[in-house]
């Protein structure tokens, strides 16, 4: 048996859906769905049952599971990178992922956990997945992502455990994210309801507006990367998930367009207030060490996967 954290969430339900096209079934889904349309994310999927965060935290300790589950992957957290409460980030994104670690390594379960970009901050210290002990992340969420990265890395675990730290990800089944939702379907909706796309303007005068750039990655290529490792028994370390391109947000918007067959309408307005001290205007994942494995991690251009997702998804 699969335990899939976070399984009715963005990412967790597109590699359940994963999980499912390659014949596994035996996934037990542990989440919290509230009262958005979280749920609707499951519609369609197999798994053998879903269960509740918290009820699922209260049975590890109790000793409810053992040896029958053969992989924990911990995509649940928290992922608002504007969520002010820190001791719910730190309980939820930190002290809940150890106690999941502490169990599989008590049952000797292979454990493979999302970490995030956002431990980088502002990319001060470069992006490679060699260096922890300098980053400084910018918000809470890329704090409570970068302790249990140190947390795992001091207590030696990234000898046994897998982490993905990802970049910026879009696709399908992130509907009900929100504001936290990618700016592919934002910036889609936008143009079916305004007929124009809304980029914040620049507030470094490195990058002009619409210039700052981002790694963004599908979902779908992350979760053929994530089937393959689940595959592979011994492999393990923490390792950047992104394309390693930067692209602009007008890349984006103009490929939005382009997707839509429409004449390209972007309008810049101000950067938030609230975000302006924890704004990243660059990030490029540093792929060497992940290819260096021999892992296959291809990835289709920014055009390719928003043509895809409009096509395939958001038009239906």
């Amino acid at each position: 048996m699969i335990v899939l954290t976070g399984g009715a969430g963005f990412i967790g339900s597109c590699f359940l859906e994963k999980l499912n096209s390659m014949n596994r079934s035996d996934i037990l889904v542990v989440d919290h769905l509230g009262e958005g349309n979280k749920w609707k994310n499951l519609v369609g999927k197999i798994f053998l049952n879903y269960i509740h965060k918290t009820e699922f935290r209260n049975r590890l300790k109790t000793g409810f599971y053992g040896k029958e589950i053969e992989a924990i992957i911990h995509f649940g957290a928290c992922s608002s990178t504007t969520e002010k409460n820190a001791d719910y980030l730190l309980d939820n994104n930190f002290a809940y992922s150890v106690e999941l670690a502490e169990f599989a390594i008590a049952n000797e379960i292979r454990f493979i956990y999302a970490s995030s970009a956002a431990t980088y901050g502002s990319g001060e210290n470069g992006y490679s997945d060699n260096e922890f002990d300098m980053l400084r992340p910018l918000n809470i969420y890329g704090f409570s992502k970068h302790l249990f990265d140190l947390w795992v890395i001091n207590k030696g675990y990234d000898k046994i455990f897998t982490g993905l730290k990802f970049f910026n990800v879009f696709g399908p089944n992130e509907y009900h994210k929100g504001d936290m939702a990618s700016m592919v379907y934002k910036s889609f909706c936008q143009v079916k309801k305004k007929g124009k796309v809304q980029l914040f303007k620049s507030n470094n005068p490195d990058f002009k507006d619409g210039e700052q750039k981002r790694d963004f990655v599908y979902v779908k290529d992350c979760n053929e990367i994530i089937w393959e490792i689940l595959n592979k028994p011994d492999f393990a370390g923490i390792y950047n998930l992104g394309t390693g391109v930067a692209r602009t947000w007008n890349d984006l918007a103009n490929a939005v367009f382009s997707a839509m067959k429409l004449k390209q309408n972007i309008e810049y307005i101000e950067l938030p207030e609230s975000i302006k001290n924890q704004y990243q205007n660059f990030t490029q994942a540093d792929m060497t060490k992940l290819k260096a494995t021999g892992l296959k991690a291809e990835f289709r251009s920014l055009e390719e996967s928003i043509k895809d997702y409009i096509d395939n998804h958001l038009s239906k």
